[in-house]
């Protein structure tokens, strides 16, 4: 990826240089075991598990939340048309944790982005789910002019660490229909977008309940959380808190808002929130600022439990893979309008002023996934990586916030961040 990042430097200098601009668009090894405690035995946190420890991966408990998880991963696309809005049809791809014995002879996945393609080490091409099943729901929404796949290494390492993650398209609204003329107007999208994510959940529960799906049994309904990055996180907002004619979901147990736009939400829209919720933010985001993109929300709602975690120099796309994209697209002929589109998001994720994109790319998944499962599945020893303490102790280059029906309190003022690639 250096390379490219060289690459990138000398393309974003030479754009400066002749004063051009454009405006537009966003695997490390786990071994999974079996374990072969008795079942019901506590983990190291004192947690015990009422799953059968034999189709538990060692180590389930005990994975850092900021490395890899304890599960292979598969990946599978579906389309789902919603016949009550007009047939709206999406794609939609979907994450899930699957038993070590079954990756050794699968066919790795791979993702086509027109001109190149991605090939994953840890997840597979559409294998048979774990055998264990049971596992939260995770709906991600991708930002606006973006694609499903934007967040690849977010979605991989949720679902290594337990978690179904679903991902769909939002028509009308993604880097395709910006190539194709099918943009959407920004109104009809924002009315369509949570409505997406509770179609999604009903359809992927539909799945669980059907015994002859190959996903039945595998989502624990009362356990569902929404992420999303820019216009993803108005709408994990929205499906907290209601926008305009749409009433919460009230299946959603947190909400993680990344780098999210909040303007078109109302304050008793934003106050009706009072779901778990993480915020992740970037200082230096110029799409989104983060005044008031993420100030004014986390002012506003009503949660009690709530976590803010500005990345220090951070840019408005550091949380997505857009600097992997710029690796695997810049030489590989893509059309003019997307071309433009792939530089002017890498500016704000991999430009050298910039927080490195590893660094900010484990941050994201640190906080995510320690506060999804301490959210969702009360794992008591996450809690830890949650704490004021922990971030300083680890001298993380964030400003860490913590915040309750009572009041919010910056708690830690993190050191300047590993700048560049």
């Amino acid at each position: 990826m250096k390379a490219a990042n060289e690459k990138l430097r000398v393309v974003l200098f030479a754009l400066t240089a002749a004063a051009l601009f454009m405006t537009g668009l966003a695997v490390s090894p786990a071994a999974a075991q079996t374990d072969p405690t008795v079942d019901g035995s506590p983990d190291e946190a004192g947690e015990v598990s009422t799953e059968p420890a034999r189709l538990r991966p060692r180590g389930e408990h005990r994975a850092r939340p900021d490395e890899f998880g304890p599960w292979k991963v598969g990946l599978e696309t579906f389309e789902m048309v919603d016949a009550d809005r007009d047939d709206r049809t999406m794609e939609v791809d979907i994450w899930y944790p699957i038993d070590a014995e079954v990756a050794a002879t699968a066919d790795p996945a791979v993702i086509d982005f027109l001109v190149a393609s991605l090939t994953f080490e840890n997840t597979f091409d559409a294998p048979p789910p774990a055998r264990v099943g049971n596992f939260p729901l995770v709906v991600f929404s991708h930002g606006s002019g973006g694609i499903r796949q934007q967040s690849w290494d977010l979605m991989e390492h949720l679902a290594s660490h337990g978690f179904v993650v679903v991902a769909p398209d939002h028509t009308g609204n993604t880097a395709l229909d910006g190539l194709n003329g099918t943009v959407l107007p920004g109104d009809v999208v924002a009315a369509h977008r949570p409505r997406d994510i509770s179609f999604v959940i009903d359809q992927v529960l539909g799945f669980d309940a059907d015994p002859t799906n190959k996903f039945a049994g595998q989502i624990n309904e009362r356990k569902i959380a929404v992420a999303g990055h820019s216009f993803g996180g108005f709408t994990a907002l929205a499906v907290a808190g209601g926008f305009d004619t749409y009433e919460p979901d009230p299946r959603v147990k947190a909400i993680i808002p990344i780098a999210g736009a909040s303007n078109g939400l109302t304050d008793e829209e934003l106050a009706a929130i009072d779901v778990p919720t993480l915020f992740l933010s970037a200082t230096d985001d110029v799409t989104v600022a983060l005044d008031p993109g993420t100030t004014r929300p986390w002012a506003e709602i009503s949660s009690n439990r709530i976590y803010r975690v500005d990345l220090l120099s951070a840019g408005h796309s550091s949380f997505t893979n857009i600097c992997d994209l710029v690796d695997l697209l810049l030489d590989g002929g893509l059309p003019p309008v997307l071309l433009q589109a792939l530089i002017d998001n890498a500016a704000e994720g991999c430009a050298p002023e910039l927080m490195n994109i590893d660094e900010a790319l484990r941050l994201t998944n640190l906080y995510s996934t320690a506060f999804l499962k301490v959210a969702l599945n009360s794992v008591g020893k996450n809690r830890f990586y949650l704490t004021p303490r922990y971030t300083r102790n680890a001298e993380n280059s964030v400003d860490y916030f913590v915040g309750n029906r009572r009041g919010r309190t910056l708690r830690y003022q993190g050191p300047p961040p590993p700048l560049g690639s």
